[in-house]
């Protein structure tokens, strides 16, 4: 099963999709967390993404492809993958097509993960993570068992410069501007499929669980699914 998870910054997309891939033991392939594992360890790719990254700009599609070619050659993800956070517009969108069919792929499911702004921005502006681990935690939502300190490892929180307050409505406007054509485009394929994600963590999982499943028992190809 190869999955995209679609929806603006703050809809969630991270939380849903580590929690699914544990549920259908699939790779977890987050465009974001690669972005900031090179922009951690200084790589080239890293370095050109990082300007970018801090104003809230989205980093340009060459970069992130590139990225993103590198992380499905790693062998975990020969049994499937859930895409979260690309593809963010169109070209996008045929680029992956691309990459999937040298690779003899091709997605099967498209989730779009709609939020509110108001929610959006209360997630965003809270949001903290952990400089050694990139763990994240949340001011009120999911507070750390220490004031400013992880949970997992121990390491420093903090604000990302795109998390905060005055970044976010940037954020969410350069992302309504590309995501029109790509919406259209997965609808156009019969593969885009809608979830309200307001709701908590929980309720919005078992929804796209439900969607899965049923997506995989309508599918003659459902059996390699398990």
């Amino acid at each position: 099963m190869r999955l995209i998870l679609l929806g603006p910054p703050g809809a969630g997309k991270g939380t849903q999709a580590k929690q699914l891939a544990r549920n259908l033991d699939l790779a977890h392939i987050s465009t974001g967390d690669i972005l900031r594992e090179n922009v951690a360890r200084g790589s080239d790719l890293g370095k050109q993404a990082k300007d970018f990254m801090n104003k809230g700009e989205l980093v340009p599609d060459e970069l992130v492809n590139q990225m993103l070619i590198e992380r499905l050659k790693e062998p975990d993800t020969k049994k499937g993958f859930i895409l979260d956070g690309y593809p963010r517009n169109l070209n996008q969108a045929k680029a992956l097509d691309e990459i999937l069919k040298s690779m003899m792929m091709q997605i099967d499911l498209v989730i779009d993960l709609d939020s509110s702004e108001a929610v959006i921005i209360q997630r965003l502006s809270g949001r903290l993570v952990c400089r050694r681990c990139l763990a994240n935690f949340h001011k009120t939502n999911m507070p750390s068992k220490k004031d400013g300190i992880c949970d997992n490892c121990g390491g420093q929180l903090y604000q990302r410069q795109d998390d905060k307050r005055e970044t976010i409505k940037n954020r969410l406007l350069v992302y309504r501007q590309e995501v029109s054509d790509l919406m259209n485009y997965y609808r156009q394929n019969a593969k885009l499929k809608r979830i309200c994600a307001d709701e908590d963590v929980e309720v919005v999982l078992n929804k796209i669980i439900d969607l899965v499943k049923n997506y995989s028992d309508a599918s003659p190809d459902s059996k390699r699914w398990g």
